[in-house]
């Protein structure tokens, strides 16, 4: 990296304090609502400690292009909204019980709370979306929510046995690519930035959605990291396609990989199992090889915005690429 320091990510999304506070406020104030359960478990994982960096994408992307509006607050906060229903979900399909290193909702409230608060997130966030009247921002987030659906189906029919690097990279595109190049396109179109440059936001906040992605898988295979949110070891356990499993089953010796293929066989992966797992990871250098791929979508983030007129919100999505690749948590 060229970066001289590593900013804290408050440093980098100073352009947008004021903006990111007034989404913080909507966030919460939208959730208002007369049916009690709704509300309570709606701002409880809302407030469960979330970086809020999808909002803050969207709100760069619009500064890019002069004063962040109204309607770009508002589109950061049903962009957090869509993320939030997805997590919801997510927590019930993997019957997870911390989310963020607090309780998840399902454990609390259980699943059938969980699922209708997200169904009731996703409708209100295109309720919200429909005041703006403007087709292109609603056809952006159609686009995303439906490529967010199939790309949980598709984990679901993927195989660790079988999936390949293309396999892998597919799913992440779909589960969280898609809704980080949406909020940057969204940020551009309100911004008022010409069709081509609304594309060329969306490939960034695609790329940068990738590059997030691997390392956070990266980061399930450190047995000391206590920041990820989620107890070390989650995505073996729960038989994950990620892209460190995958290239250790690749490159690793036919015995070895006997060894791996009788771990995710059994009928429970224990923390002794992830340790073996993980001593095979770094044998073949799967962690390293997982930053390398990040960096790479890293790099082809910034070169769409190359183009682009130099100011702070564009050096901030620039800071915000370095240090997502550099992130411990």
């Amino acid at each position: 990296m060229n970066t001289q320091k590593i900013l804290t990510l408050q440093d980098i999304l100073k352009p947008v304090e004021k903006s990111l506070a007034i989404v913080e406020d909507l966030v919460m104030k939208n959730l208002e609502t007369d049916i009690p359960l709704l509300t309570e478990v709606g701002q409880y994982i809302l407030k469960s400690g979330g970086k809020r960096i999808r909002p803050a994408m969207l709100l760069l992307a619009s500064g890019a292009f002069g004063e962040i509006s109204e309607h770009a607050c508002q589109a950061a906060n049903v962009v957090e909204y869509i993320h939030t229903a997805t997590l919801l979900h997510d927590d019930v399909v993997d019957n997870a019980n911390l989310r963020r290193s607090k309780k998840s909702a399902r454990s609390i409230w259980g699943n059938e709370a969980s699922v209708l608060v997200g169904d009731y997130l996703f409708t209100v966030s295109f309720k919200f979306l429909a005041t703006f009247q403007n087709l292109r921002v609603i056809e952006a987030m159609s686009r995303a929510t439906t490529m967010m659906a199939r790309g949980e189906i598709l984990q679901l029919t993927r195989s660790y046995e079988t999936a390949t690097l293309k396999d892998y990279l597919e799913i992440v595109d779909h589960k969280t690519s898609s809704l980080m190049g949406a909020a940057m396109e969204i940020g551009a179109i309100l911004g008022g930035a010409e069709e081509s440059t609304q594309h060329s936001f969306y490939e960034c906040g695609r790329h940068i959605g990738t590059c997030f992605q691997l390392i956070d898988d990266a980061l399930d295979y450190e047995i000391d990291n206590t920041g990820l949110g989620k107890q070390a070891g989650t995505d073996l356990k729960e038989r994950k396609i990620t892209l460190p499993l995958s290239h250790l089953l690749g490159e690793a010796s036919d015995q070895d990989r006997t060894n791996i293929i009788d771990i995710l066989d059994e009928d429970i992966i224990t923390d002794q199992h992830f340790s073996k797992v993980c001593q095979m990871i770094q044998k073949y250098g799967s962690l390293e090889y997982t930053i390398q791929q990040a960096g790479k979508f890293a790099e082809k983030a910034k070169k769409c915005l190359f183009d682009i007129p130099d100011n702070s919100c564009k050096q901030s999505i620039f800071q915000l690429i370095d240090f997502l690749v550099l992130r411990k948590k």
